[in-house]
């Protein structure tokens, strides 16, 4: 299986996705997992939650 890549590099963050992504967080879904859902990089999710001060949860 090839390695699915859709990141949308650098582009602005709507707030329906930030909705998302605080949603996801309260889930206590992975970082993979969220990236994976908003179709984002790891980065880019790892440091939007880092610049709202969510809580991502670690792999288990």
């Amino acid at each position: 299986m090839g390695k699915e890549h859709f990141e949308r590099h650098k582009q602005p963050w709507t707030s329906e996705e930030i909705q998302k992504l605080h949603g996801f967080a309260k889930k206590g879904m992975t970082l993979k997992a969220i990236a994976k859902a908003l179709t984002r990089s790891e980065e880019s999710v790892k440091a939007r939650a880092k610049a709202d001060k969510l809580k991502i949860a670690k792999k288990r």
